[in-house]
């Protein structure tokens, strides 16, 4: 399995992806700069990281939102290749249209940096085999991580399946404390928690999102 870790200016998360997805899920992985205009051939799996994309400066994940890779990466998904984008990732997803709704600040304007439990809030490829109801502790680290979007929108993520995580308590201010979503082709998923720092230390639920994105791949093979 192959997958490729975008880096923009401001990532710090893109060394820690890389390590998981080596070393505890067994991806062969590729470093990919933000200014590239393709993507390597024959990848699986496309990760966004977490961090601070151009330093938040305009808004969180819009500058990175219209770098150069992003135009591959959106015929990746439109193509149904699998794209992950984590904490900072999901921002920037969001912001370039691959996923609904946005990320704000957090109902208490302060950084929020601690382990969080999650529910899986619906039966998805994303959390396979698992289902819902089942919950999982995974850290989180934002600033600007509440989910927001129009009532008719939620309902269709709830109607179709969309939404992948709830926070079990309010932590951000999210609406239905969402913590993670995708989209309607459940090949693109978006999530504020950080699996890469639960692989081989803390709870160690993040390898339960590799494992199941490695069956994704298996059962497509």
């Amino acid at each position: 399995m192959k997958a490729g870790v975008i880096t923009f200016p401001g990532s710090n998360c893109d060394d820690d992806c890389r390590y998981s997805l080596e070393k505890s899920a067994g991806f062969e992985v590729q470093s990919i700069w933000h200014k590239e205009s393709y993507l390597p051939p024959e990848l699986d799996l496309i990760v966004l990281p977490g961090g601070f994309s151009y330093g938040d400066y305009l808004r969180t994940g819009a500058m990175a939102a219209v770098s150069p890779i992003m135009a591959a990466v959106k015929e990746y998904a439109e193509k149904g290749g699998l794209v992950l984008g984590i904490c900072n990732g999901f921002q920037i997803l969001c912001e370039a249209g691959l996923l609904p709704g946005a990320l704000v600040k957090n109902q208490s304007y302060g950084f929020v940096c601690r382990d969080v439990v999650l529910e899986i809030a619906s039966s998805n490829p994303w959390t396979q085999p698992l289902t819902q109801g089942t919950f999982l502790s995974l850290p989180v680290a934002h600033g600007e991580g509440r989910y927001v979007i129009e009532p008719p929108q939620c309902q269709e993520l709830e109607e179709k399946g969309q939404i992948l995580f709830r926070y079990k308590e309010n932590i951000n201010g999210s609406t239905q404390q969402i913590a993670g979503i995708t989209n309607r082709g459940k090949n693109v998923c978006g999530m504020m928690p950080h699996p890469e720092r639960a692989s081989d230390l803390r709870s160690h639920d993040g390898l339960k999102i590799w494992n199941a994105i490695g069956a994704i791949l298996r059962e497509r093979k």
